[in-house]
């Protein structure tokens, strides 16, 4: 009997004071504490910057120099449409795609073919740009939202292309045909 009232005391004994370490280590605790709080959203709302969705980690080299090829600004596109892409200053690598009735942020994706691609996984979105046009694809619902969109330097490229044709990737006129059977 006596072990038994030597073990609950020691038991009530050791809760108390865990629960007296734990409050005192929740007080000094700068992200918990009262007054660390109200510093925090002073410093909050000073910041005139948004801030990062928690999703978005630093992009790597390769990608970050995909990026600075990224043609911005405000983009007119086929049938009066027009596309507004703008680098954010506060995350490299990252961009914002408004359109009419849409808006999307994106980043840019390594591509086997060289073209430009710009993603938003999270909506589905599809930026896509090329030497001569970009265009603006809804992957989930399988459709384009914005198609011919040109940058100067797109259109430069697209009146070149008009003046001097790229080859043909199969010329059917050079095709050498065996009459031998």
């Amino acid at each position: 009997m006596h072990r038994l009232k030597f073990f609950s005391m020691f038991l009530v004994l050791s809760c108390c004071l865990f629960n007296g370490s734990l409050a005192q280590a929740q007080s000094t605790n700068p992200l918990t504490s009262g007054a660390s709080k109200s510093a925090n959203v002073k410093n909050d709302s000073s910041k005139k910057t948004p801030a990062k969705p928690s999703s978005e980690l630093p992009l790597q080299a390769p990608v970050l120099q995909i990026a600075e090829r990224v043609h911005v600004g405000q983009l007119p596109c086929e049938l009066g449409a027009s596309i507004h892409l703008t680098a954010d200053a506060h995350s490299p690598g990252y961009f914002n795609l408004q359109g009419k009735g849409y808006k999307y942020r994106m980043h840019p994706v390594s591509t086997s073919t060289g073209a430009i691609r710009l993603e938003d996984e999270k909506a589905g979105a599809v930026w896509l740009q090329l030497a001569n046009k970009s265009m603006l694809m809804d992957q989930k619902n399988g459709r384009r939202l914005a198609d011919e969109c040109a940058h100067p330097d797109q259109v430069a490229v697209a009146n070149d292309m008009k003046i001097n044709p790229p080859p043909p990737l199969i010329d059917v006129n050079n095709v050498v045909t065996s009459h031998k059977r």
